[in-house]
């Protein structure tokens, strides 16, 4: 009984969250606190542990163990969990804005209607995690483990997800506008009804991905794999698919207006019509189905920014300068 009461004093000291360490009683789960601390409690255990509400300014957690702990509706902001094991906590409601979880354990965490703008999660294990109605935006995921992750209808606008593995990831209706999956394995992923505005999936492997229904205007997809994917009724208007492997994959219904296939190798797309090839930019590098040729987009030039996220642009040639007026006719 000692043992235990002083072992959970010198946790709720540490976390500045119990005034009166010998209020703590054996057996305890729901630790007391304060409306805001912050402070240090690197490597501490606090599996099972009730934060519910709690806010947590600055902190730093780093290396804890925080196995199921409850952080409902909890103020996370600015604060280190990196390394820290948080696999099957509750953050639901929480708000993480600023907060670092880089290689952070949150497998089959829960963290739905979640606040985690600006987050860190690089190379964190978040496989499973349910993040569904979330708001991620310039969240940061690159080589993060992502497999079976539900992010279902979840604002990543602009997040980083380079080289992260979103394996059978379900991403059905995100806004994800300007976001960067480059080199990301998308293997089953659905990204069923998303907008993906300007995203960029280049060198990405998404063979039997869902994009179907999905807003890929403008879009770079440019060296990735897409073997049997499905683009159904998906929209590509002005998205790059040059260099881009879709053995297999299906573009029923798809719109292809102004898409750049140069060097794309559809030859075993299913679903592709000469109404929506001719609609599309190739050239004598594209490969297509059987009976289907591709056309050469005129007065038209394409601009392809790789520094940072890819864009393509359409803008117009220019017009050749007007032929100079003939001499003046002699007067003699």
């Amino acid at each position: 009984m000692m043992r235990t009461t002083r072992v959970l004093a010198v946790t709720a000291a540490a976390l500045a969250i119990a005034p009166v360490a010998t209020s703590a009683w054996a057996g305890e789960k729901e630790v007391r606190r304060q409306d805001s601390f912050g402070g240090s409690c690197v490597k501490c255990e606090l599996s099972g542990r009730n934060l519910k509400g709690a806010r947590i300014v600055g902190a730093n957690f780093s290396g804890a163990t925080m196995v199921g702990i409850i952080l409902r509706d909890a103020k996370l902001h600015a604060s280190v969990f990196a390394g820290a094991d948080l696999s099957r906590a509750d953050l639901t409601d929480s708000s993480m804005t600023g907060a670092n979880f880089s290689g952070a354990n949150l497998a089959r965490a829960k963290a739905r209607s979640s606040s985690a703008n600006g987050v860190m999660f690089g190379s964190a294990n978040l496989a499973h995690v349910d993040m569904t109605d979330s708001e991620a935006t310039g969240a940061m995921f690159q080589k993060a483990i992502m497999t079976g992750a539900i992010l279902r209808a979840m604002s990543i606008r602009g997040g980083m997800f380079g080289g992260a593995d979103l394996t059978d990831a379900v991403l059905t209706d995100v806004r994800a506008t300007g976001a960067v999956f480059d080199r990301a394995n998308l293997r089953g992923a659905s990204f069923r009804s998303a907008d993906l505005k300007g995203a960029s999936f280049s060198k990405a492997d998404a063979r039997g991905a869902s994009f179907s229904d999905a807003d890929l205007t403008g879009a770079v997809m440019s060296h990735g794999q897409f073997a049997k994917a499905s683009f159904r009724s998906a929209d590509l208007r002005g998205a790059n698919l040059s260099h881009a492997e879709f053995d297999g994959a299906d573009f029923r219904d798809a719109d292809l207006s102004h898409t750049v296939i140069s060097g794309t190798d559809l030859g075993g797309a299913r679903g592709l019509t000469q109404d929506q090839v001719d609609e599309a930019c190739g050239d004598a590098r594209t490969k297509l189905p059987a009976g289907l040729t591709a056309r050469t987009c005129h007065g038209v030039r394409f601009i392809y920014k790789t520094d940072t996220k890819p864009v393509t642009r359409f803008v117009p040639s220019i017009p050749q300068p007007p032929a100079p007026p003939p001499p003046p006719a002699s007067t003699r």
